[in-house]
């Protein structure tokens, strides 16, 4: 077999990789890069052909693994896409709204090409481009062996990072051995709510880890909500509102769980407004609930007890008027908002009407990719641009990394320690100098050779 990595090689999104067989061609992932540049890697053209592959592996929903998929269908994929029901679901979801702001800004960005007296911008796809792509969608169950019948076999397993989240194995066969090559995907936290704790892998011959948080710990969940607690307590005391820039998929469902426990145990008071203002978040809140079985035992239990006691009040905005109409509050507000980086969505609007504001908070829950305005503001920026206006950093600003739904250093090393075979480790999906530090220690720790891939470099295996 032969890899390659494309996306998300020394850095956090876009992530692909390419594989090659004597007869399938395949890709894990294929999603869309933000941050720096992230534009132009968008559009430039895909290094393989898209319409000689067999099979794209898509190892969960978030956009920086899923966003390029309507571009591939649109460029001649006919093959496969093979993932969960669960990701399927909340994936169309993230693809009918990547495309929607995809169309919103092409047509902003036309209306001044041409009072310029330039030419037409097109959207990178569209609404259109995503209902073409569903139909390549095949559903597979977690921990069921599927077989390709090309001399090669595939398995899905739980990756606890958000619904639906698999990291898969992947058997294929060099001459007359078969060989196993393992794929992280996103490996999420033991204990975090609502969704199972990962699955252990125990062989392998090759396996391509992620490294999101492998240079940090995190704080244990119980003194992360502690400093939410305060932050949130603080905040209201100083007569300003939180914001919560959060992915609509995963860590709002996660947060809207906690800030819920955190009412019925009576540490917060019950007459605190929650504002959703993502109505992708809202409809990613439904494909949750319709999928229990992804659940753990702890949510499960709650299911079946029903909903007792005191409880947030909830509200989702259900247009943009709603959405305007939220900065007009000066205070007491929980606003949870996308994009979770900060790089689109209506978090952007709230930004710009509270982060000069020293009474108000921004607590960040999620981590910030390199060039974003999430990571500008978290490394202290004292002035940051929003929709062309220079806006002052006065509010208070909150990094809470142990909400995070990946796993840090100690977990991911815990998660390659079951293994008893002593396969070689790619680590990849992590900023260059994070990869680099992780490679170190699964070296030094575990004994197993490792390598951070280059961008494009094929490996033999």
């Amino acid at each position: 077999m032969k890899i390659r990595f494309l996306g998300g090689v020394r850095a956090v999104t876009g992530s692909c990789i390419y594989l090659e067989t004597g007869s399938i061609k395949a890709i894990v992932d294929c999603g869309l890069f933000q941050g720096n540049n992230g534009d132009a890697l968008n559009k430039r053209p895909f290094p393989f052909n898209p319409s000689e592959i067999d099979y794209l592996f898509l190892t969960h929903a978030h956009i920086d693994h899923s966003g390029l998929i309507p571009r591939l269908i649109k460029e001649g994929f006919k093959g496969k896409i093979v993932t969960t029901h669960a990701t399927a679901d909340l994936t169309e979801l993230m693809l009918y709204d990547s495309a929607h702001i995809q169309e919103a800004d092409a047509e902003t960005e036309t209306r001044k090409s041409l009072r310029a007296g330039g030419n037409p911008i097109y959207p990178l796809y569209t609404i259109q481009d995503v209902k073409d792509s569903l139909q390549f969608f095949q559903r597979v169950t977690y921990d069921r062996i599927e077989h390709s019948g090309r001399g090669l076999k595939y398995r899905f397993r739980d990756a606890g990072h958000i619904l639906g989240s698999a990291f898969i194995e992947i058997w294929f066969q060099d001459g007359p051995l078969e060989q196993k090559i393992v794929f992280s995907g996103d490996i999420g936290r033991k204990g975090n709510p609502v969704v199972r704790d990962p699955e252990k892998i125990e062989n392998a011959d090759y396996v391509v880890i992620e490294s999101t948080y492998g240079n940090r710990l995190h704080k244990s969940l119980k003194k992360t909500i502690d400093e939410f607690v305060e932050a949130i307590k603080i905040t209201f005391k100083r007569g300003g509102n939180v914001l919560i820039p959060a992915f609509s998929v995963g860590r709002t469902q996660d947060i809207l769980y906690i800030l819920n426990d955190l009412v019925k145990e009576g540490r917060l008071y019950n007459d605190i407004n929650v504002y959703v203002d993502s109505p992708l978040a809202e409809e990613a809140t439904k494909v949750y609930l319709a999928h229990p079985e992804c659940f753990d035992e702890e949510t499960m239990e709650r299911l079946r007890k029903g909903s007792r006691g005191n409880a947030i009040r909830l509200r989702f905005t259900e247009s943009v008027s709603d959405s305007m109409a939220l900065n007009k509050i000066r205070s007491r507000a929980i606003i949870i908002a996308g994009s979770g980086m900060c790089e689109g969505g209506r978090i952007r609007h709230h930004l710009k009407h509270n982060l000069w504001r020293s009474e108000s908070s921004v607590v960040f829950v999620g981590f910030q990719a390199k060039g974003t305005l999430g990571r500008r503001i978290v490394d202290g920026s004292q002035m940051v641009r929003i929709f062309g206006e220079d806006i002052a950093v006065k509010a208070r600003i909150y990094t809470l990394g142990g909400f995070s739904a990946h796993a840090d250093q100690s977990e991911l090393i815990d998660w390659l320690s079951h293994l008893k075979t002593e396969p070689f480790v790619f680590i990849n999906h992590g900023e260059e100098d994070t990869s680099i530090i992780f490679s170190e220690i699964v070296r030094d720790r575990l004994g197993l050779n490792t390598t951070v891939p280059e961008v494009g470099k094929e490996y033999e295996l």
